[in-house]
């Protein structure tokens, strides 16, 4: 009875000494828009513990700075964990740093203790294994697909197989595991379930920095070996903090008056008219079928008398009203938010017995890319507890169409008809269609408005 005691009580205090070993993983340095730590709003100056939650909605930012200096950057519609931040200063070697992106885009920049324990850092994803060797880079995730970029050092990527396990500490390495680093500019390691090796894909539209762009006031990333190309976020504060402290009040000197020439006289010009500028188009779009006891979101026919029809697609339309057409430019790249949307899944049981239930867009992303003239765009379908992830690319037309057919009847890929218009600042709006599984199908209408 006394060794059973006596077991019991050195359990109870390793127990104790692993909980009390636990520490801050970090503190907030900015936050904005819709962000949470766990059951709580993120605020700036408040800490993130080990495990805790990190989520961000459609206009979300949390910008942590962890124990070591480093930085955890988590952009909009995104959700992750600080898993394990154990610092161990007397032996640096055994510190250990996982990190979780359960979907989103985040960044990830190493702080000194991760430096001299490159071996013992993880960063997972529902699909890849990624590990350091001093290294700023930033990851896209889904439940299918990860998509990771380097801005410095490199990186050593690996799908979850036999060789490389979930619960893994430190990167996998292997033969299907593959390394990036920041001189393969405009590189990306994509890695999809199931996928042990990572693909390389070379000027994709799918950046996580394009699918998911950062602030004006991200801090920017250091060259490798020199020093930043940008100033930090926090030289940014104390630069605005010294600019309230009260300086000593200096006289200028006095100065004579400029000379001021005489102005040519210049004969008056008559003014010709000009033509008032014509407002852009705008889109109009939505459910044109009655569904149970919903009303049509727009009346087509009525609609048509007066505007341009763009596509229709099932029980959705997408039209196009009288104003100055979208003129798509050479080059560059603009990012959308999801701002509306309204969708049905269709169920097919057979021997013409057919069911629809309404159901909910959510975690969009949109981006264009002119220079490519592509697009590229993904969202979660949600009905009742349900959560499925879709997404498509496509081209874009010099009038701003996008289309996007590829989805071949394959389960959460899209076709896309949309457009893009200047109305509100930048507007887009797509319908789309899609294949849940063998029975069910998605049928509905997206609209954005330029981030």
């Amino acid at each position: 009875m006394s060794r059973n005691l006596l077991a019991t009580a050195v359990l109870a205090v390793a127990c104790l000494g692993q909980s009390a070993s636990a520490a801050d993983a970090g503190r907030i340095i900015f936050a904005a828009g819709k962000a949470s730590v766990g059951e709580q709003p993120a605020l700036e100056g408040g800490t993130v513990q080990e495990g805790q939650l990190l989520a961000t909605g459609s206009d979300g930012y949390i910008y942590i700075k962890t124990a070591d200096n480093g930085l955890f950057i988590l952009r909009p519609g995104s959700q992750a964990r600080i898993a394990t931040y154990r610092i161990d200063k007397a032996n640096p070697a055994n510190t250990q740093v996982k990190f979780e992106l359960l979907h989103g885009v985040a960044r990830s920049k190493s702080g000194e203790a991760v430096k001299q324990a490159r071996q013992n850092f993880r960063f997972n994803t529902p699909v890849a294994a990624i590990g350091v060797r001093g290294t700023d880079f930033t990851v896209f995730t889904d439940e299918q697909t990860s998509r990771v970029a380097v801005l410095t050092g490199a990186v050593v990527v690996s799908g979850f197989a036999d060789a490389c396990s979930r619960d893994g500490v430190g990167p996998c390495q292997g033969a299907a595991s593959r390394e990036l680093s920041a001189a393969q500019r405009g590189q990306l390691l994509q890695v999809t379930r199931g996928q042990a090796a990572p693909q390389l894909l070379s000027g994709s539209p799918l950046s996580p920095d394009l699918v998911s762009p950062p602030r004006n006031d991200e801090p920017v990333a250091k060259a490798d070996g020199g020093a930043a190309t940008g100033p930090s976020l926090e030289v940014k504060k104390v630069g605005a903090l010294a600019a309230n402290v009260d300086q000593p009040a200096v006289k200028p000197p006095v100065l004579p008056p400029p000379a001021v020439p005489t102005p040519p006289v210049v004969p008056e010009q008559p003014q010709l008219p000009t033509t008032p500028q014509q407002p852009p188009s705008g889109l109009i779009w939505g459910r044109w079928v009655r569904f149970e006891a919903f009303n049509p979101k727009i009346y087509l026919a009525q609609e048509m008398d007066k505007a341009t029809l763009i596509a229709q697609n099932g029980d959705y339309a997408l039209l196009r009203s009288p104003g100055a057409e979208f003129v798509a430019p050479n080059n560059g790249s603009v990012g959308f938010a999801l701002r509306d949307s309204d969708a049905i899944i269709n169920t097919n049981y057979g021997y013409g017995i057919r069911t629809a239930v309404a159901a909910t867009v959510a975690n969009g992303t949109l981006t264009v890319d002119f220079g490519n003239r592509s697009f590229a765009t993904g969202f979660d379908i949600v009905s009742g507890a349900e959560s499925i992830p879709f997404r498509a690319v496509g081209t874009v037309r010099d009038d701003g169409r996008l289309a996007g057919d590829q989805a071949n009847d394959r389960p959460g890929f899209l076709n896309v008809q949309g457009l893009l218009s200047n109305d509100k600042g930048g507007s887009a709006s797509y319908i789309f269609d899609g294949r849940i599984d063998s029975q069910r199908t998605i049928n509905g209408a997206t609209y954005w408005l330029k981030n």
